[in-house]
C-alpha cells in the first residue's frame, strides 16, 4: 500500500506564521472578566483618548473577537463610547463616577480655597494629590497664570516611582519607602528639585484631617529658577497658615506612626 503524499504547507498559513513570529509578543491578557475590562479601561489616557481597536488589543493582550463582545458591555453601560469611525474613547459614565469618588472625600468646597489662596500668594501651581494603589491622583489642583510654569489637570495619575515631593510625602503617610523619610519627620514635609520634571521643584506637605485621619498631599511646584529652597520654605508657611483656617492639620497627631506598607 502506497503512502499518501505529504500535502505541501499552505503558503497563507505559514506566512503568517513567519508573521507572528516576527511580532514581538503583547501584554499577557487577564484572566478574569473583570479584570479584561478594567485593562480595556487602562489603555485610555491623556495622550491616547481614542482607540481603535488594533490598538486596544495591543495594549490588553487580548483576541478582537474578545475585545469585541467586552467593548459591547462596556458601551452599553456607558464606559466606553463608540464612534462612527470604529474608534473608541472613554464614556460619560467614567465622569459620573469620577464625580462620586472625589464627592466621598467631601473635600472640595474646603480645599479648593485653600488652593487658589496658596496660588495667589506664592504665585506658582498647586495641587492636592491622593494615593491610589502605586500612583498618586491629582482631585484639586490651581494653576499659576505665568507663562513659564507646571500645568496639572484634575484626574492626572502619576506613578509615585516617579518621585516628586508630593510621592515621597504620600510614600511616607501610607507606609512606603522615601528617601526623604528623615526630612518628612523632622520638618513635615518634602522638598525636590528637577526630581520628576527638569527645571521645576516642589515641595510638599501631608494634609490630615481634624480628627487625625491622613488625607493625601498639598504640593506647590514652579520653575526651579524663581521657587528657589528661601520660596519653597515661605510656600509651607503660606500652606500651612491656609489649611488651618479650613480646619485641616499638616502634622501627624501624638504618638502616630506610619501604617505598614
Amino acid at each position: 500500500m502506497k503512502n499518501s503524499p505529504k500535502k505541501a504547507p499552505n503558503a497563507g498559513a505559514a506566512a503568517a506564521e513567519a508573521e507572528d513570529a516576527a511580532t514581538p509578543a503583547g501584554p499577557k491578557p487577564p484572566v478574569g472578566v473583570l479584570e479584561r475590562g478594567i485593562s480595556i479601561l487602562g489603555c485610555f489616557s491623556e495622550e491616547r483618548l481614542r482607540l481603535s481597536l488594533r490598538e486596544l488589543a495591543e495594549g490588553t493582550g487580548l483576541d478582537k473577537a474578545t475585545l469585541l463582545r467586552l467593548l459591547g458591555v462596556l458601551v452599553r453601560a456607558r464606559m466606553v463610547h463608540r464612534f462612527e469611525s470604529g474608534s473608541y474613547a472613554p464614556g460619560p459614565a467614567l465622569l459620573h463616577m469620577g464625580m462620586l469618588y472625589r464627592s466621598t472625600f467631601d473635600l472640595g468646597t474646603r480645599l479648593q480655597p485653600v488652593l487658589h489662596n496658596v496660588m495667589r500668594q506664592t504665585g506658582e501651581t498647586v495641587a492636592f494629590y491622593v494615593r491610589s494603589g502605586n500612583e498618586r491622583v491629582c482631585l484639586y489642583r490651581e494653576n499659576t497664570s505665568k507663562e513659564v510654569r507646571h500645568h496639572v489637570e484634575v484626574g492626572t495619575r502619576i506613578r509615585l516611582a516617579d518621585g516628586g515631593s508630593s510621592a515621597h510625602v504620600l510614600n511616607f503617610f501610607t507606609g512606603g519607602k522615601t528617601p526623604h523619610a528623615a526630612e518628612i519627620r523632622e520638618k513635615g514635609y518634602a522638598m525636590t528639585r528637577s526630581e520628576r520634571v527638569a527645571e521645576m521643584a516642589s515641595v510638599a506637605l501631608p494634609v490630615f484631617e481634624g480628627d487625625g485621619s491622613f488625607l493625601g498631599a498639598l504640593v506647590v511646584i514652579g520653575l526651579a529658577s524663581r521657587h528657589d529652597a528661601q520660596a519653597q520654605r515661605k510656600a509651607v508657611e503660606v500652606v500651612r497658615s491656609e489649611l488651618a483656617e479650613q480646619g485641616f492639620v499638616t502634622r501627624a497627631p501624638a504618638g502616630w506612626r506610619p501604617p505598614s506598607a
